[in-house]
């Protein structure tokens, strides 16, 4: 909130200064300023996302989050995986057989 305030007051002071250097109107120029520093501040705020480095691997051992459908071979039984200790973890068993990885459709 105080950095909002000492952003409004810079900008009036500035457009008073310009408003009177040029002669255009102190709403006009106060408002353009706001403006800009809404635009400048926005553009700002996604170039960081951007620049926001990948979190590192998680520790061996802990699971992941998948979202993998397997399907059996011999009776047709589907099992959908949602955690994992690797982000490709080994097919389950079942009817004695390893289970045949599904496409997702989505």
């Amino acid at each position: 909130m105080r950095r909002l305030l000492i952003v409004i007051g810079a900008a009036a002071v500035v457009a008073l200064v310009v408003s009177t250097v040029s002669g255009a109107p102190f709403v006009g120029v106060l408002l353009a300023l706001l403006l800009g520093a809404v635009i400048l501040g926005t553009g700002w705020f996604f170039l960081r996302s951007f620049a926001t480095p990948v979190p590192p691997p998680p520790e061996p051992g802990t699971l992941r989050r998948v979202k993998l459908t397997y399907r059996c071979p011999v009776c047709g039984a589907e099992v959908r995986m949602t955690a994992a200790d690797t982000e490709d973890p080994e097919p389950p068993r079942h009817c004695m057989e390893d289970m045949e990885l599904v496409a997702p459709i989505d």
